[in-house]
């Protein structure tokens, strides 16, 4: 009978002279090869064991022929497993290793985002507080100023009333008299800067509609010249600092007749 051989492929044999990475390499490249060795040897002992059984069955048989490839498989084959085991070992430690980064990667994309939500929440935080410092550090500013400068406003207006009144007798008076009054002008001139300085505004009245909100109407005068509600005279001044009123103006307003 005719003796059947499996075909089988030569495998890469790691000799000692060769240094490890380019056994390793030479190792993986094989993979594909060695699995077909095995696959070609497995289909050798297959057609043995077929050949056994026919010649028990139907006749006799060259049995030294039959012996002589099945040791040779039994043989071989044990050599090309063993040389694919280290390979898959690699193999399925790689892929281990791999799922064992990707896991801390998405752990640490997890963090950052943590991280990053946790900043944005801290930087709105502080800009919050940056703008209420401002707000209370212009209100104190406001409020002290305010309370200080208040205190002045009684010896402006003194000063003020003083003043008109000269000016209706400063016709009669000598010319002394008169640059005397001049400068004392000047210092009320002066000190209308030096509050202006300080974002202190006398508030406006006369040819103004009447407000609320800065007028305090102490008296009123039937006319037609104006339109009525209109402050036709200003008795007291009133101040504003910034947006806040210090004191509102005290005016006469027109009514109608």
């Amino acid at each position: 009978m005719t003796e059947k051989k499996g075909h089988r492929k030569s495998i890469p044999i790691k000799f000692a002279d060769q240094p490890a990475s380019q056994q390793e390499s030479e190792s993986i490249e094989a993979a594909p090869e060695i699995a077909d060795g095995i696959e070609s040897q497995l289909d050798s002992a297959r057609s043995t064991d077929e050949a056994q059984v026919v010649c028990s069955d139907e006749a006799p048989c060259d049995q030294d022929a039959v012996e002589e490839s099945a040791p040779q498989a039994s043989e071989e084959t044990p050599s090309a497993v063993e040389a694919a085991g280290p390979v898959m070992a690699e193999l399925i430690a790689a892929r281990a290793e791999l799922r064992r980064v990707e896991g801390e990667l998405a752990k640490f994309k997890r963090e950052r985002e943590e991280l990053r939500d946790l900043l944005a929440r801290r930087q709105a935080e502080f800009e919050n507080f940056r703008k209420r410092l401002e707000r209370e550090r212009a209100e104190t500013y406001q409020r002290v100023v305010g309370e200080v400068v208040s205190q002045l406003f009684p010896v402006l207006d003194n000063l003020r009333r003083a003043l008109e009144a000269e000016r209706s007798a400063a016709a009669e008076e000598s010319a002394e008299f008169r640059h005397f009054l001049a400068g004392v002008e000047l210092i009320s001139k002066q000190l209308d800067g030096i509050l202006e300085n300080f974002g202190i505004k006398p508030v406006a009245t006369i040819g103004r509609q009447f407000d609320p909100h800065f007028h305090e109407a102490i008296a009123t005068e039937p006319t037609d010249e104006v339109e009525p509600n209109t402050i036709i005279e200003e008795i007291v001044r009133g101040y504003t600092l910034g947006d806040k009123l210090l004191r509102p103006a005290m005016v006469k307003v027109a009514i109608k007749q």
